[in-house]
């Protein structure tokens, strides 16, 4: 079953679990999807700086670098790319809300089944498009019509 509303979608994985990024990544390219991860989260600024992708998933517990600090981090490079909370602390209602704060677009847990979260990528990459869509629509300059009278 595929959600997504584009033929395929480009996802940046951080985590500092090789063996969860190994698991999306070769979930997403199944589904059809790019998909590229990182394990140290401290190399997401030179990844960004030479790569793009429409979504990026973010542990919020790793090492070296906070997740909250990662998605204020990202967040000062792009106020749309959405960025998802993939944590296995469960819920933890502060951090999930600092993660918001800080401009995570949803959250979901890693003990939750794989296809609820490819449906929740799914909700936030088409809430991003439609929301850019709509601004760009609404951007365009206005056309006043002249004619010979």
């Amino acid at each position: 079953m595929k959600v997504l509303t584009r033929a395929s979608s480009e996802f940046l994985i951080i985590d500092d679990d090789p063996a969860i990024t190994r698991f999306l990544v070769t979930y997403l390219r199944q589904k059809g999807h790019s998909c590229e991860s990182l394990t140290e989260g401290f190399r997401t600024a030179r990844w960004l700086e030479h790569n793009q992708c429409d979504v990026i998933v973010v542990d919020l517990n790793m090492p070296k670098v906070d997740g909250i600090s990662l998605i204020n981090y990202i967040r000062e490079l792009s106020q749309k790319l959405p960025i998802i909370v993939f944590t296995g602390v469960g819920y933890d209602e502060d951090r999930m809300h600092a993660a918001l704060r800080a401009g995570a677009n949803g959250y979901v847990s890693k003990n939750l089944p794989i296809e609820q979260l490819y449906c929740v990528l799914s909700r936030v990459l088409a809430t991003c498009q439609q929301r850019a869509r709509r601004e760009a629509l609404t951007a365009r300059p206005h056309r006043i019509l002249a004619g010979a009278a």
